[in-house]
């Protein structure tokens, strides 16, 4: 069964320009058009979607995306290999947030035991 642009937005919770932007990275292929109607998205244009919006939800960019459909009939191992680089990606983020977090406590930490003359956190992103 086909959809049209909206029918497919609207059931994978996007924006029909989302569906546009794809097509013109092109992610998906966009329908031809008939000569009276609307284009019609095929099951297997909205399951390609509904692959980027997953793999997007994982933290994976359009270009990694892009990557992972490439190698949808390529060994396993490469596609491993992807998704261990983006794992690291991930745990080296949250190394730095947690560093973030410490530094943030700090500060605040600081706040706390001031005595309102000065912002001590003022006084750090000054020096």
């Amino acid at each position: 069964m086909t959809k049209t642009i909206s029918k497919v937005a609207k059931e994978l919770g996007i924006n029909i320009e989302t569906v546009r932007f794809y097509e013109r990275k092109e992610l998906i292929e966009q329908p031809l058009k008939p000569e009276v109607g609307y284009r019609h998205y095929s099951e297997k244009t909205i399951n390609r979607i509904r692959f980027i919006k997953r793999s997007q939800e994982l933290g994976f960019t359009l270009a990694e995306v892009s990557n992972l459909l490439s190698l949808n009939d390529s060994p396993c191992s490469q596609v491993q290999e992807l998704t261990e680089h983006k794992l690291s990606s991930v745990h080296q983020k949250i190394a730095y947030l947690q560093r973030l977090e410490k530094a943030l406590q700090g500060l605040l930490n600081q706040c706390q035991n001031n005595d309102d003359e000065h912002c001590p956190i003022i006084d750090s992103l000054q020096s």
